[in-house]
């Protein structure tokens, strides 16, 4: 990707995870003037490998992004930039961006693709085995754990209780961990009816080696041995240029987007994790940059035309 000294741009791309690395390609190839902003701290780091991308089944992360950023350069409109940005405001017809370097940088149009920061519950230790034996999604990690005796933790019981279920897929030794959160009698009913064993006392410490969970000790004295499993934990928007602009959330706290991932603000894009919430999943983020980015090439092209293509009736 080349750099230039020129900070004008058809479009600003905010985060380059694997959303905003597809938007990037297919703006690219679309010859828009891009910028993909960028501060190099991908939620997905903390793991080793990436599952379910056809193709790249197992790839790391740091080696799934070197190899976007290397397809990336081919493009001679894109402009990539290691900075943050900090706020951005809307500016006639012109959107107006400020990154943590002091660099300012304006776009016609913007895509949200700055994905979602977690809050792992408050256990001792938690985050060393996050991404090496304990994870958020089975639909990329389960497969790896298949039949081991695993854990379910999470502070809310209701979720805990529907992970376990869907996790009963790839093992059927599993473990519902509340953490010092009392289960429902409808709950707790729904567990026994299924066979799955529930422990409602807070977790003292996880044990193990280098990341690689051996057992889960509990304030009631008890300890169960247990060799990964998922966490669930609570999610919020990573950055907070959706408030500065003005869109609307879902009740997922996801950022409202219509069916070309249009926000609810004009020039305003938003796709992967910031906007869908779940399945977070690296193909499904990369599927909704390309989204976006078509989007955004479409309506810079009805833009261009005066008047507008009419509509035509068949």
């Amino acid at each position: 990707m080349t750099m230039s000294t020129n900070d004008e741009f058809e479009c600003a791309i905010v985060g380059g995870g694997p959303a905003g690395l597809s938007a990037a390609l297919v703006l690219g190839r679309a010859r828009r003037r891009t910028i993909l902003l960028d501060g190099e701290k991908p939620r997905n780091r903390v793991t080793k490998h990436s599952h379910g991308y056809l193709t790249r089944d197992g790839v790391t992360p740091a080696e799934f992004r070197e190899l976007a950023h290397e397809e990336l350069r081919k493009y001679p409109t894109l402009e990539y930039r290691h900075d943050i940005v900090v706020s951005v405001r809307k500016d006639g017809d012109r959107f107006c961006l400020s990154a943590k370097s002091g660099r300012g940088f304006s776009a016609r149009k913007i895509i949200l693709a700055t994905g979602l920061a977690e809050t792992l519950p408050g256990i001792p230790e938690l985050a060393s085995y996050y991404g090496k034996s304990l994870f958020s999604c089975p639909y990329c990690d389960g497969y790896e754990m298949r039949d081991r005796p695993l854990a379910v933790i999470s502070d809310d019981p209701y979720k805990a209780a529907h992970m376990a279920q869907t996790l009963s897929q790839w093992s059927r030794d599993v473990l519902v961990c509340t953490n010092g959160h009392g289960l429902s009698p409808d709950l707790r009913s729904f567990l026994r009816d299924n066979d799955i064993p529930y422990q409602e006392s807070a977790i003292l410490s996880l044990e193990g080696e280098k990341g690689d969970l051996q057992a889960i000790r509990f304030a009631d004295g008890t300890e169960t041995a247990r060799t990964g499993g998922i966490v669930i934990a609570d999610w919020a928007q990573a950055a907070n240029l959706h408030l500065e602009l003005g869109c609307k959330l879902t009740e997922a706290g996801g950022i409202e987007t219509d069916e070309a991932c249009r926000t609810s603000v004009e020039g305003v894009f938003a796709a992967g994790d910031a906007a869908i919430v779940a399945p977070a999943q690296l193909i499904v983020a990369a599927a909704e940059g390309s989204r976006a980015a078509i989007g955004v090439n479409s309506d810079l092209t009805h833009e261009s035309f005066h008047p507008p293509i009419p509509h035509f009736s068949k």
